[in-house]
């Protein structure tokens, strides 16, 4: 922040004694002022160690709610990768659902193909470019881009697609990070590791969450027809760690899927499971269960911290 200063206010050739009350009651202001903003500014972030005990809940409700938030964002980038078409997943999931060309019904983003093997189809690069603002048939407002390279056709065992962000906004929530998908299917079951490397989702007001992730996702519905991903219904394993910032609080947590987590991919949020949500300060151990519901298509959940149950609702 700049400060202005009006050339009256000091006069080199005067001596001001600030010992006695010959000291201008307008710099005298001034001072007070400029001392209250300096005390503010210099308030320091305050780490898991300095949190007094309602802070320590806070901080839990704030974990948790930042690993609801990564896990809605990711899982959707997942299914955008998936959606693209045919011929790199499975098509028609994600901002792809019902599209038939290029560019969707809202006519605002727009898909770039590049063969990175003149060739041969694959690898691939896919860029889904938002521009400077873009609402999807989800309602939700992107900017920017997604970039994927796909080293082949996502159903097929041992493909990779590893995405990455520029300058890409999901409602107004810069994501940044690598998403990594590898198809790790058995000749029973259709199942895709998903990494989340150095992701990093932050708001507009400066808060922001880092996060770290391994999931296990395997199809359990929709086998008997591939052709239509819209009724799949998949199983999430896995864990996380991330770290949070609320404000001046700065925390870490730990997660770990206790009841698998089930995805619909004609749902934009997951609709069952729970996860542990666990924060070591010292010697003590802050635990938190979060509840995604029963099966229910619906933003809401529940987080048990100490007992208490708090009401949450998952990002739009």
């Amino acid at each position: 922040m700049a400060f202005h200063h009006k050339h009256d206010i000091y006069n080199p050739d005067k001596t001001i004694d600030m010992t006695t009350k010959k000291f201008p009651a307008r710099l005298l202001a001034i001072a007070v002022v400029l001392l209250s903003i300096g005390m503010i500014s210099c308030e320091k972030d305050k780490s898991d160690s300095e949190l007094t005990p309602a802070e320590q809940e806070q901080a839990t409700l704030a974990s948790s709610e930042a690993e609801a938030e990564a896990d809605n964002i990711f899982d959707n980038i997942f299914d955008n990768v998936m959606g693209v078409n045919a011929e790199v997943g499975m098509g028609g999931t994600g901002i792809f659902g019902g599209r038939v060309a290029q560019i969707d019904s809202h006519h605002c983003f727009i898909v770039t193909v590049t063969r990175l093997n003149a060739s041969s189809p694959f690898p691939v690069k896919i860029t889904m470019d938002f521009g400077t603002g873009c609402v999807g048939r989800d309602g939700r407002l992107r900017t920017g881009k997604i970039h994927t390279v796909y080293t082949g056709r996502l159903i097929h065992p041992g493909k990779m697609a590893t995405t990455t962000f520029e300058n890409h906004t999901v409602d107004s929530i810069l994501v940044q990070g690598t998403h990594i998908i590898t198809n790790t299917s058995t000749t029973t079951a259709l199942r895709f590791s998903v990494e989340v490397q150095n992701g990093k989702l932050t708001h507009p007001n400066g808060n922001w969450h880092q996060w770290n992730s391994s999931r296990v996702i395997t199809q359990v519905e929709g086998m008997i027809s591939p052709a239509v991903p819209l009724d799949d219904v998949f199983k999430i394993t896995g864990h996380g760690a991330g770290a949070v910032k609320r404000g001046n609080i700065i925390t870490t947590w730990e997660s770990l899927i206790m009841d698998p987590l089930i995805k619909r991919f004609n749902c934009r949020w997951i609709v069952k499971g729970n996860v542990k949500i666990v924060r070591h300060i010292g010697s003590v151990t802050h635990q938190a269960t979060l509840d995604y519901g029963q099966g229910a298509c619906d933003r809401h959940a529940t987080l048990n911290i100490n007992g208490v149950m708090h009401n949450i609702l998952l990002p739009l």
